[in-house]
């Protein structure tokens, strides 16, 4: 590894020598060498900073933290939407098999049902239940 201060201070040089256009043409090797720095190294830091600093296009250092976190966020909503998914899956089957006890109970005892709405249906406004039985049974 090296140091935060080699870094910036040979990436700064090569960038300089970079703009000279008689000096430009092996630039990078030069300054790698004279700095005892790895070519590919320095290669990187000067395209990092050349696409920071806007003189090369890309995404910026900020920009690639930012889309890193943002996909984080992502995977771990789709994850909590599929725990929740699996759980309303879960207590409708429940909710199904409790509403079914309860209709065979019903008609053991020879239980009329409830009233239905005035017209026979179920209810207006209520959302039918995942076992195909509206919400007031």
């Amino acid at each position: 590894m090296y140091s935060d201060e080699l870094r910036e201070r040979a990436t700064r040089l090569a960038i300089e020598a970079r703009k000279d256009p008689a000096g430009r043409a092996g630039a990078i090797k030069r300054i790698a060498d004279q700095l005892e720095v790895h070519p590919e190294a320095l290669r990187g830091w000067v395209k990092r900073a050349e696409t920071d600093e806007g003189i090369v296009p890309g995404t910026t250092g900020t920009d690639t933290a930012r889309i890193a976190g943002l996909e984080r966020e992502v995977r771990e909503l789709r994850r909590a939407n599929a725990i929740l998914k699996s759980a309303s899956a879960f207590f409708a089957a429940e909710l199904c098999a409790t509403r079914s006890d309860v209709d065979r109970e019903m008609v053991k005892d020879h239980f009329r049902p409830p009233a239905r709405g005035l017209r026979g249906g179920p209810l207006h406004g209520r959302a039918p239940h995942a076992c195909g039985r509206s919400a007031r049974g």
